[in-house]
């Protein structure tokens, strides 16, 4: 059974990504208030901050300034009050070392990023979704990678 509302953080350094993935979150059946934030560690000091608010779920692009998203991952992971904060990898590489690296380190879900609008769209209500239907819980790993 899927949620009514959510409340999501989009870590991402690409200002055109952020603003496509706001737009199709606004056109799918799901409700949800998105913040966004640029780098790793506009992303961790948000964290730290928030502690008693965090988001249902994180969308983390990998390659971002300062501190990328492996290295937010594991910070995350490592964290008492962070650790079980769901967190879909959300980027444009699909190299499969990475891939289970992520899925080692205890990413919930991993989207590569389509250049279609419309699988944009179908990829995030599916995973919103489907993560939500097994209560964020990492999935095997055969079911690790969305697909739109």
């Amino acid at each position: 059974m899927s949620k009514e509302h959510y409340y999501l953080l989009l870590a991402d350094d690409d200002e055109d990504d952020c603003l496509f993935f706001k737009e199709a979150l606004d056109e799918i059946a799901v409700s949800a208030d998105l913040l966004t934030v640029h780098d790793g560690v506009q992303l961790m000091d948000y964290l730290q901050s928030n502690i008693s608010d965090l988001p249902e779920v994180l969308f983390l692009d990998l390659n971002m300034p300062l501190k990328n998203g492996i290295e937010c991952l594991d910070e995350i992971k490592d964290n008492e009050k962070l650790k079980n904060l769901p967190i879909i990898i959300f980027s444009t590489s699909l190299d499969s070392e990475i891939v289970n690296k992520l899925y080692q380190k205890g990413a919930s879900y991993y989207i590569r990023k389509p250049g279609d609008f419309s699988k944009l769209k179908n990829v995030i209500e599916k995973a919103l979704t489907i993560a939500s239907e097994n209560n964020f819980r990492q999935p095997e790993r055969a079911n690790f990678i969305l697909q739109p």
